[in-house]
């Protein structure tokens, strides 16, 4: 499964440096409203155990890195214009906004928790502004923008589901397909809401229940509250306490200047440390010494700048994702040229063998017969449910 992760937020809030931290790709950065136009999309990294330490053995991950045993496998990044209230309206650039995300499986919302900039991401004395306003207003935006989409035509589409006799989450399973939506997010969104049972009583207040729940299993939503450096450690209390919400204190601009630092070759440093060292001290300015050396307290503090921690909490709990290594020689652990532990899939904790042939191949996925846990050196079948780390052999027909 290809990852998406979506990079949204009020503009102004630091969304371009957090994706310039960790993306393959740089995105513009600038102290003004809607830097961002158009959607930058990149790849980035999220960090898990090669196996290739306990086999004893040296990979050569082709789909992948592999650095001093951690796999870095990829994800892809979209950050995209910044969202204000009335976006759903087409306020802003919001109708660009929400187009962009329609593929992203999970949204990390980037908030200001200095309170430095304004609802609609202008620049304000720090503390002027409360961030908590923001993270309600996005998940509202993106809600009443589903709202728009389910309205569409919704009293004649109804009423042809009862004559016809087509069932209600197919209805809108193809209504919401487009945005990225399961049929499981549906049936989860119907579980989840008090409805009519008859789909032409419903009200406004139906439709926006609806919507509010698949938004929550289609596009659950991380906040990341970015320049905790410069927030009040009370704002950042409160925003902490929000139920229902998982929040990451972060310091995007650390980990851009950590990042840009370490490819100067000025100091060691990989995404996610909680520290660094110093290579060249002699190279380094007064000015430099002294923001690192800033720097190394919140590490110290916070055990991490907490940008590489909101994408691996996306992808490996809210999105619940294991990693697995497909092989075709299990004595060897390669590939048929030779690489060792090639390539690391990352798929749905519950995904099965010949789930997982079909994700190589199509015809790998038809042709199956069964597959090894190469760990356990044993046959499994088709509906054998695969664990996080595993190292599977597929057989298949030719």
């Amino acid at each position: 499964m290809s990852v998406k992760i979506g990079i949204v937020g009020k503009p102004n809030v630091g969304k371009s440096t957090f994706f310039s931290s960790v993306a393959t790709a740089q995105a513009e950065m600038a102290n003004y409203p809607f830097t961002t136009v158009e959607a930058n999309t990149a790849v980035a990294f999220v960090r898990h155990p090669c196996p290739h330490t306990e086999f004893g053995v040296v990979c050569n991950p082709q789909n992948s890195k592999c650095e001093n045993g951690t796999r870095l496998i990829p994800v892809e990044l979209v950050d995209v214009a910044g969202l204000v209230p009335d976006a759903h309206k087409g306020k802003g650039l919001g109708n660009k906004f929400l187009d962009d995300l329609r593929q992203a499986h999970v949204l990390i919302h980037i908030i200001d928790a200095s309170g430095s900039t304004d609802a609609e991401g202008n620049p304000v004395p720090p503390g002027s502004h409360d961030p908590l306003e923001d993270v309600r207003f996005l998940e509202m935006e993106i809600r009443y923008w589903l709202k728009g989409i389910l309205e569409k035509d919704w009293k004649r589409a109804v009423n042809r589901l009862r004559l016809t006799g087509e069932k209600l989450e197919d209805f809108l399973y193809n209504k919401f397909c487009g945005f990225g939506a399961s049929r499981g997010d549906i049936l989860h969104a119907l579980r989840n809401i008090k409805e009519k049972e008859d789909p032409t009583k419903w009200d406004e207040k139906d439709l926006f229940q609806f919507v509010t729940e698949l938004q929550k299993k289609a596009k659950p939503i991380i906040l990341c509250l970015n320049k905790c450096d410069l927030a009040e450690e009370e704002t950042l209390q409160r925003l902490e306490k929000l139920e229902d919400y998982v929040t990451i204190k972060a310091s995007a601009i650390y980990e851009y200047v950590l990042r840009k630092a370490s490819e100067s070759g000025l100091i060691e440093y990989h995404k996610g440390d909680d520290s660094f060292k110093i290579l060249k001290p002699e190279k380094l300015s007064v000015a430099q010494k002294k923001a690192l050396e800033k720097i190394a307290n919140h590490l110290e503090k916070h055990g991490s700048t907490g940008v590489t921690e909101c994408l691996e909490t996306a992808v490996f709990d809210f999105l619940e994702m294991i990693a697995v290594y497909p092989v075709e020689s299990e004595s060897r652990l390669s590939d048929k040229k030779g690489n060792i532990l090639p390539d690391c899939y990352l798929v749905k904790k519950g995904t099965t063998a010949e789930e997982l042939a079909y994700m190589i191949h199509t015809e790998i996925g038809r042709g199956f017969i069964r597959a090894v846990d190469v760990r356990q050196k044993r046959i499994i079948g088709h509906d054998h449910v695969l664990q996080d780390n595993d190292v599977i052999k597929i057989i298949s027909k030719p």
